[in-house]
């Protein structure tokens, strides 16, 4: 009788044991940050349709996806690198801070642009490179973070140019460049 109590005494601290664990971890990838071993291809495959989230949405420094079921992860960007959503426009644009991969739409989708970009301190990320936006307006660049940048769009003899900054509390959706 007394090995029957033991038995079922140690039985009920592992079910107490094993619930308490279980639920303190529950919702941790939902409330913390997950690793993601490629956040760039994840971020290019949202962008592009390739994955299809209920949501995702990209600050300074996360990723932030949300599937059909409404889990939402939160992934850390590079810690070197910023992501800039840029979408030139002529006639029609939408105010925006923080890019919705899976929301905002551009006026001009699927159409060439030549973009350049230089730091502040003289180096020329890209020069003249023919970029194409994608199928919802917006082109996509990983430049590195905490810098100030001058970025100048043409397209059909129209420019845009603007300077832009990578810090902590910067936009990553830009829509105020109109090609004129």
């Amino acid at each position: 009788m007394k090995k029957q109590m033991m038995i079922i005494a140690s039985i009920a601290i592992v079910i107490v044991i094993g619930t308490y664990l279980f639920a303190s971890n529950t919702g941790k990838e939902e409330a913390g940050t997950a690793n993601a071993p490629n956040i760039k291809k994840m971020v290019e495959d949202i962008s592009t349709k390739k994955e299809t989230p209920e949501s995702a949405s990209i600050n300074a420094k996360q990723l932030i996806v949300t599937d059909q079921d409404k889990h939402t992860t939160t992934y850390d960007l590079p810690e070197n690198e910023f992501f800039l959503s840029i979408a030139p426009y002529v006639d029609q644009t939408h105010p925006c801070a923080m890019h919705s991969l899976t929301g905002c739409q551009g006026e001009m989708n699927n159409k060439e642009f030549s973009v350049t970009i230089h730091d502040s301190q003289g180096n020329t990320f890209m020069k003249d490179e023919v970029i194409k936006s994608g199928a919802n307006g917006f082109m996509d660049f990983w430049v590195p973070r905490d810098r100030t940048y001058l970025i100048r769009i043409v397209r059909d003899g129209k420019v845009a140019e603007k300077q832009l900054s990578t810090y902590e509390n910067d936009n990553t959706c830009i829509t105020t460049m109109q090609l004129s």
